[in-house]
């Protein structure tokens, strides 16, 4: 599924050639998330994620996404956009990787230990994160969906999706925007 809807979090007065900031990300992501009436509104899936695209600001790109339990989004990265996300509702389990990785020119690294951290969102929490951003998004609930909001800056040119056994990790795929709508 996918719409375009105004945010409420994203103001009309938000210059469009100024670029966000990640802080200013994280909390559009955070005023969003804390709209009741816009998460109310988005439909859940019991299969699969569901997604409504958002305004955010400053020309930034903006989702917010129902996640049923048990889903994730699997290893990525987000292009070298930055950006923030916020859970709405549930909880959501982030897993990423305190490393900046190369771009180009690998398909396996090896990972140094140490490098993997864990943070627990829950409904009204955010983060933001850069550019060479590696990490896993997932709603470990049993039985509860999660809602959350995430926005991209500057709009995902692409994703770069792994795979990861152990200390390895390996490049599977590169996704262009036009593969997700």
């Amino acid at each position: 599924m996918s719409l375009s809807v105004r945010s409420p979090g994203a103001p009309e007065s938000a210059p469009r050639n100024a670029a966000p900031s990640s802080s200013e990300l994280l909390d559009f992501v955070r005023r969003t998330a804390a709209d009741a009436s816009l998460v109310a509104s988005l439909p859940l899936d019991p299969e699969g994620r569901t997604w409504v695209r958002l305004d955010g600001p400053g020309g930034s790109e903006a989702w917010l996404i129902g996640w049923p339990p048990g889903t994730g989004t699997g290893w990525h990265d987000h292009g070298g956009s930055h950006g923030a996300f916020a859970a709405a509702a549930g909880a959501l389990r982030e897993e990423s990787l305190a490393a900046r990785l190369p771009t180009e020119g690998w398909k396996t690294l090896e990972l140094a230990d140490g490098v993997d951290r864990e943070r627990e969102l829950t409904a009204g929490r955010g983060r933001a994160f850069g550019a060479h951003h590696v990490h896993q998004v997932l709603n470990r609930s049993a039985d509860e969906h999660a809602v959350s909001v995430h926005a991209y800056y500057p709009p995902l040119p692409m994703m770069r999706r792994y795979s990861r056994t152990g200390a390895v990790l390996r490049l599977e795929h590169v996704e262009r925007p036009e593969e997700w709508l």
